[in-house]
């Protein structure tokens, strides 16, 4: 069992051309923009190679581009628990234009994901994530602080769920989180209570 050193670091990866329209990204494997790729280089500056337990990244090439200008593509691992939220037929769509055909109130996190993955289905990876994460931390007990933490590079909303399954709530209570791109969070202990240390570094207003 991880002890009160365990950090899970979340990184949200650059900004793409969708995350700036705000469509929903999350099969599509839309590359980083120039300003990503530029945030991913002041991730790299912010980290100063920080060393970690794990790496773990999505399969999707803007957070593997993303972790490899980081400086941690030659120690990361793939994992598909950390791709993003299967939007379905919402895919590639902005909230505006799922508005327009189901009403002013649609939500991701309220209304049934047609074609897609359930909430509580996305909620379940990141307890799968948050289980792979504790076990590689827990191999480093007794090192250093570093040693025992792990560094998730992924998307918005799987990274909001599990910042909300780390502390308890149900995997719809990511709503409650907002995350820009390029982000750095830092999920953590206070003695043996999970806690959210840090979030959302290095959001720019306007640019989610």
């Amino acid at each position: 069992m991880a002890d009160g050193k365990t950090e899970l670091w979340l990184i949200r990866h650059g900004e793409t051309e969708w995350s700036l329209s705000g469509q929903h990204t999350s099969t599509s494997d839309i590359a980083l923009t120039d300003h990503g790729r530029q945030r991913a280089v002041e991730l790299k500056e912010y980290l100063n190679g920080k060393k970690f337990a794990a790496v773990f990244t999505s399969p999707m090439q803007r957070a593997r581009q993303t972790c490899a200008i980081a400086g941690y593509g030659d120690v990361a691992e793939v994992d598909d628990n950390l791709m993003e939220w299967n939007y379905g037929e919402s895919e590639g769509k902005t909230t505006k234009e799922m508005r327009e055909k189901y009403g002013p109130t649609w939500s991701v996190w309220t209304d049934p994901i047609v074609g897609g993955e359930s909430v509580e289905e996305v909620g379940a990876r990141a307890d799968k994530v948050i289980a792979r994460s504790l076990a590689a931390a827990t191999f480093h007990l007794g090192a250093t602080v570093e040693s025992q933490s792990v560094a998730l590079f992924a998307h918005a909303h799987i990274l909001r769920i599990i910042a909300a399954r780390w502390i308890g709530l149900d995997a719809v209570g990511g709503r409650l989180f907002s995350l820009g791109t390029g982000s750095v969070s830092v999920l953590g202990f206070e003695r043996e209570t999970r806690v959210v240390s840090k979030w959302n570094r290095g959001f720019e207003e306007g640019r989610e």
